[in-house]
């Protein structure tokens, strides 16, 4: 059965970190909406000021961070020794695990372009403190595959047909594809019927479900509009899924480039304050304080 849209979403600015420009998909307030996926953010930048403060140190406790990055670099260090620089085409996965303290420094260049992603995800309570580990994968390492009429992806996590992404073993069974649909064209895909689904568009526009009435979303007035009829998706725009086991893209005279994540939802209780994601506010006061007495970090 093909899904259809059940929610659309615009980003929307914000700033975090040290003073960082972006927009958000969805965060604090849509976590049950959104299981496991608890944030998405969007950093495409042409101004350096906007994103030079970058992220100093800071803990993480009871997620992942995935970072996916189109321009510029990233510096990057955290407390388990791990350091370099994220590159264009670029993932890093960490998962936070029992604690993980990092700093992420966007870097300039030439032409002041920056631009990535970055998706929180949660973990389960068994796997809450779980010891931490880094996963960086260069663009090279990233397979892409061909789809059907002439679209293709760059598979992250996931498999599509025989081929697999490389980031593996992760508990949520996440799916991490980089789609491009050519204009003029429909692409049909499956998705785990059982998953929660989700679509970020990067670059041009789209119809994301079969009915293809199109109609002014900027009328509608607030960030969030419930959808009884699709509209024309275009770049910074989310779309959750409903029921379904295929999703269907369909362009006219634009191509669409989006990501494309899925993932099996946890469906339990979330204590969340800040860059700490738990399950009960017991857990919480607990991590901020061993934050705070140095013990944060856990021998493994």
């Amino acid at each position: 059965m093909i899904k259809q849209i059940e929610l659309g979403v615009r980003s929307t600015p914000t700033i975090e970190g040290a003073g960082v420009h972006l927009r958000r998909a969805f965060g604090f307030h849509e976590v049950q909406r959104y299981d496991p996926f608890l944030l998405l953010d969007d950093f495409r930048s042409d101004n350096p000021a906007e994103y030079l403060p970058g992220f100093p140190w800071h803990p993480h406790r009871g997620i992942e961070t995935i970072t996916y990055m189109l321009d510029g670099r990233v510096e990057h260090g955290d407390s388990m020794g791990n350091a370099g620089v994220i590159e264009p085409g670029d993932v890093q996965w960490m998962t936070a695990g029992s604690g993980i303290i990092h700093q992420e420094m966007p870097k300039s260049r030439a032409d002041g372009l920056m631009g990535g992603f970055q998706l929180w995800a949660n973990l389960p309570a068994s796997h809450k403190m779980m010891a931490p580990r880094y996963r960086g994968v260069a663009a090279a390492e990233i397979p892409t595959v061909r789809l059907d009429g002439g679209a293709s992806a760059k598979v992250v996590a996931g498999r599509v047909g025989e081929v697999q992404g490389p980031v593996q073993d992760i508990v949520t069974d996440p799916l991490y594809l980089d789609i491009s649909v050519p204009a003029g064209s429909q692409l049909t895909f499956p998705v785990a019927s059982d998953h929660t689904v989700l679509a970020y568009i990067i670059d041009g526009k789209g119809y994301f479900d079969p009915r293809r009435d199109a109609y002014g979303f900027e009328s509608i007035g607030m960030n969030y509009f419930e959808l009884d009829r699709p509209c024309l998706f275009d770049s910074r725009h989310l779309i959750l899924y409903g029921a379904g086991d295929q999703i269907e893209i369909t362009t006219t005279d634009n191509p669409v480039r989006f990501l494309l994540f899925a993932g099996k939802p946890i469906h339990e209780p979330i204590a969340w304050y800040g860059p700490i994601v738990m399950n009960t506010q017991e857990e919480l006061r607990v991590a901020f304080e061993e934050y705070r007495d140095g013990t944060f970090i856990k021998e493994q």
